[in-house]
């Protein structure tokens, strides 16, 4: 029997990059999924429900929960992973990057949060899990807005383990460091920068969320932080 049989999870920003692989990953491990994206793709997935989802609407979100309990009965696992990025001087910063960052990073996770907790206090074996960054726990040159938005995601989901763990809902930030995607290409990153080749790999993030939902009831995971070799360690 798979780690994750019987159990029903939804994805934001699960289309392509870390949220396909965590999806992947997880059906992989016998869960049924709620795919949650702006493509609405199923990214072949059998029985996923997929619906095109803009995070930064709280009724999308509402819908996409209200459509995944449906089909399912249940919500047992949020992960909340949709996000995006834009790197520079910070008074280089486009005006309207820096609200989308706002808007989808700490919004968004806000609104996915509210949506799903009241079918995850139901469950009986609940976990949230915030893929948030390491520029969530360290300042980073050039990186002034994106951490921001991170910092916010990462005390949002600590502050919630204080609030949820008596209720049985687990909150995990999951923090890893460069990741090769699409991710803020053009906004910071190009295909041609030689750090992209030291990154780590979707699957890497992926893997950190199936060990953080399959531990055993009896204790759970705060923060998991990771990230290449080739990074350098920070204060």
């Amino acid at each position: 029997m798979a780690d994750l049989e019987g159990k029903v999870a939804l994805i934001t920003g699960a289309s392509r990059g870390i949220g396909g692989a965590i999806a992947r990953t997880l059906a992989n491990e016998g869960a049924r999924l709620g795919l949650a994206s702006r493509s609405g793709s199923n990214l072949g997935i059998e029985d996923a429900v997929a619906r095109r989802c803009d995070v930064r609407v709280p009724a999308d979100l509402e819908a996409m929960v209200a459509a995944t309990v449906d089909r399912f009965g249940r919500l047992d696992i949020l992960v909340i992973n949709a996000g995006v990025g834009a790197y520079g001087p910070f008074l280089s910063l486009d005006p309207e990057h820096l609200e989308e960052m706002i808007d989808i990073n700490v919004k968004g996770a806000i609104y996915a949060v509210r949506a799903a907790l009241p079918h995850l206090l139901r469950s009986d074996s609940a976990d949230l899990v915030m893929i948030a960054s390491e520029a969530g726990r360290r300042g980073l040159p050039f990186e002034a807005v994106y951490c921001a938005s991170k910092f916010a995601q990462v005390g949002l989901t600590a502050a919630l383990d204080h609030e949820l763990r008596e209720q049985g809902v687990r909150c995990t930030n999951i923090c890893p460091g460069g990741v090769a995607t699409d991710f803020a290409m053009g906004r910071g990153r190009t295909p041609d920068m030689p750090a992209l080749t030291g990154m780590m790999e979707p699957q890497d993030v992926a893997d950190a969320v199936r060990f953080v939902v399959t531990r055993p009831r009896t204790h759970r995971i705060l923060e998991i932080a990771f990230r290449p070799v080739t990074e350098a360690s920070w204060g």
